[in-house]
């Protein structure tokens, strides 16, 4: 476990609103657990190649994808967007 946080870069508003609460509870759970994962979140995701930069990780089997930059120096997940085909 780290001290790694996660939160919604610019805001929530701007990154989730309107997506269903089911969406948005997985959202936040893998989120979670991205922040868990601590510094190892830069590896998670795509582009499979490489690790660091903005990372893709897909939602509710493929349904979806959300977005997200782990910054060490910050100790924090930021999603940045997610993307709902739904």
């Amino acid at each position: 476990m780290t001290d790694w946080t996660w939160e919604y870069n610019p805001s929530e508003e701007h990154v989730a609103g309107g997506l269903a609460p089911g969406v948005m509870a997985e959202v936040m759970r893998l989120a979670t657990e991205l922040a868990a994962l601590g510094v190892d979140a830069a590896k998670v995701g795509r582009p499979l190649d490489r690790e660091g930069g903005l990372r893709e990780f897909d939602i509710l089997g493929g349904r979806g994808f959300i977005s997200f930059l782990a910054v060490a120096r910050h100790h924090c997940v930021y999603v940045c967007n997610i993307t709902w085909y739904g």
